[in-house]
C-alpha cells in the first residue's frame, strides 16, 4: 500500500539533541535492516522492523522506530529511522511516510505484549510458502525441534491496516515469540532486538529446510521428546546466554565491512 506523495530519498535527517540511548536504538536497528539486506530477507520496500524506545527516552509514553516508508532496506540509516507513536505519529519531525500496515501490527503488539521491544516481519519465500501450507510448520528438522511450543498462528485477515485486527493478532500469540502469520509470512519478538534476530532466524532456517525437504518426499518426524529435549538445550534465545547477540554483532561486522553508512 502506497501512502507516499512523493518518493523520499535516503538522505539523513538531523536529530539535535538526541538521547544517547536513542541514538544507541537507531544505531542497532538500522544495523538490522542492513542485516536483512546482506541476507536477502526483503521485499522491495515493504516489512517492518521495529523497536519500542526505553522509558529513559520517552519518560514512558509507549514510542517505537520504524523504516521510512519508500527505502530499500539497504537505504536505512539511524538518522532516517522514524520515530511513531502508537497511532502512527510521526513524532521527529521527520517528513518520511509510514506504511500503516507496518505500525498497525506492529503498535498492537509493542503495546499489548510488555516484553515486546523489538517486533520483525518478513516475506520471504520460505516462510510465505510454509504459512500457506495445510499444518504449516512441522516438527521434521533440526530448527523446528529448537522452536517446540514457541510457534503461533494467526488466520489471515487481509492486508493488516485495520485496528480491529490488532486484539485478535494478539490472542493468537499468547506468549509465544515465533508466529507464522497464514497465507502471509513470519513475524518475530523480543525482549532485545538481538533476541528477536535469533528467532526470526532460526524460524525461517526451519522453513527453508522444511520447503526443501517437502520438495523430496516424505520427512521424518521428531518425537516430542526430542524436540522437547532441544528447545530445552537450545540456548541461543537465552538472556543468560547472551539471547543472540554474538551472532548478531558477527553479522553486523560484515556489514561494516560492506557499507558502514546505516550509522549516519
Amino acid at each position: 500500500m502506497n501512502t507516499a506523495t512523493a518518493a523520499p530519498t535516503a538522505s539523513s535527517l538531523v536529530h539535535p539533541n538526541l538521547h544517547p540511548d536513542e541514538r544507541a536504538a537507531r544505531e542497532e536497528l538500522a544495523a538490522c535492516y542492513r542485516v536483512f539486506a546482506m541476507l536477502g530477507w526483503v521485499e522491495m520496500i515493504y516489512n517492518h522492523i521495529t523497536v519500542r524506545l526505553p522509558d529513559s527516552v520517552t519518560g514512558g509514553e509507549k514510542q517505537f522506530l520504524i523504516n521510512p516508508f519508500g527505502l530499500h532496506y539497504s537505504e536505512v540509516t539511524a538518522s532516517n529511522l522514524v520515530k511513531i507513536d502508537l497511532h502512527g505519529k510521526v513524532l521527529d519531525g521527520s517528513t518520511h511516510k509510514v506504511n500503516p500496515a507496518g505500525f498497525v501490527v506492529h503498535a498492537a503488539i509493542h503495546d499489548g505484549l510488555p516484553g515486546a521491544h523489538c517486533v520483525m516481519h518478513t516475506h520471504t519465500t520460505a516462510g510465505v510458502a510454509v504459512a500457506c501450507l495445510q499444518g504449516g510448520l512441522q516438527q521434521t528438522n533440526f530448527y523446528t525441534a529448537q522452536l517446540h511450543d514457541m510457534v503461533a498462528y494467526h488466520d489471515f485477515e487481509g492486508i493488516t491496516i485495520h485496528a480491529d485486527e490488532g486484539p485478535r493478532l494478539l490472542k493468537s500469540i499468547g506468549n509465544r515469540n515465533a508466529v507464522i502469520l497464514r497465507n502471509h509470512g513470519l513475524l518475530a519478538w523480543g525482549q532485545t532486538l538481538p533476541q528477536t534476530f535469533a528467532i526470526l532466524w532460526t524460524l525461517q532456517r526451519a522453513c527453508e529446510i522444511q520447503m526443501a525437504t517437502f520438495s523430496m518426499g516424505a520427512a521424518i518426524p521428531v518425537s516430542e521428546d526430542i524436540a522437547q529435549r532441544c528447545t530445552r538445550d537450545a540456548l541461543q534465545f537465552s538472556p543468560e546466554h547472551g539471547a543472540g547477540q554474538d551472532v548478531f554483532n558477527a553479522l553486523v561486522r560484515q556489514v561494516d565491512r560492506i557499507d558502514p553508512s546505516y550509522r549516519n
